[in-house]
């Protein structure tokens, strides 16, 4: 099962127009029943797509990891196909957090700065203070779901990162909360794939380092699962949850 359809795209160049950190907003969102309050002690889910994907993508498997949970799930704002733009005009579009499907070096940390302050800044615009905050995303969204916590990690209650990379921080002021990040011991789920065939293996290393250092770490890994999720996957995520008491609030 693929989060993504165009996954298999994501390793080769695709660039787009623009410069990597130019400042972005998000204004395509798609919320769970209730417009996201129909279950308000419960912690909310910030659904994060994957290069060439859309909102409607995280939204989908929400069923199977929190179905009693709220959601609100971010359209990223880097077009590359525009929403009705199908062969028969009802495409739900594709759009990327990035300007490369896989940026690296100083533009992956300054276009992750970027696209992670868009979102905590629709956060903060958007959602009551008091509501916990829990980041879910896919390959580029992974990587923001905890670059999010690099970012202002008092705000969110965990973060989950699936066939996530992550931007080495080199930029000056791209990862401004990494020193303080430690000592908050935030739960952190990794799982990712073993035959994954879009980011490469040196890259799932280097992120699992990273977040043993740096958050109260459960990685998964997947002996047949390539560049995708899966229901064993979800099911890992749903026992996750409930170990560190994030989805046990009262309906």
């Amino acid at each position: 099962m693929s989060e993504d359809s165009n996954a298999a795209d994501e390793g080769q160049s695709h660039a787009l127009p623009g410069t990597p950190g130019e400042e972005l907003s998000v204004s395509q969102v798609l919320y769970s029943r209730g417009g996201g309050k129909a279950a308000p002690s419960r912690p909310m889910f910030l659904c994060l797509h994957g290069w060439g994907s859309n909102e409607e993508d995280l939204a989908g498997i929400m069923r199977y990891v929190a179905p009693y949970s709220d959601y609100a799930s971010l359209r990223a704002p880097l077009v590359l196909q525009e929403a009705g733009a199908g062969e028969f005009g009802m495409g739900s579009g594709a759009y990327s957090w990035f300007h490369d499907a896989l940026p690296v070096g100083d533009d992956l940390d300054r276009d992750a700065f970027a696209a992670a302050s868009a979102i905590n800044a629709w956060v903060e615009a958007n959602i009551a203070r008091e509501r916990e905050l829990v980041p879910i995303g896919f390959s580029q969204g992974g990587l923001l779901a905890v670059h999010l916590l690099r970012l202002n990690p008092e705000r969110y209650r965990a973060a989950i990162c699936l066939s996530g990379f992550m931007a080495a921080g080199n930029v000056e002021g791209s990862a401004p909360a990494d020193e303080r990040l430690a000592a908050l011991e935030i739960p952190v789920f990794y799982g990712y794939g073993k035959q994954d065939s879009v980011v490469p293996k040196y890259e799932i290393f280097a992120m699992l380092a990273w977040l043993e250092e740096h958050s109260w770490l459960t990685v998964k890994e997947y002996a047949h699962l390539d560049h995708a999720v899966s229901m064993e996957e979800f099911a890992d995520i749903r026992q996750w949850l409930l170990l560190n008491n994030i989805t046990s609030g009262v309906l």
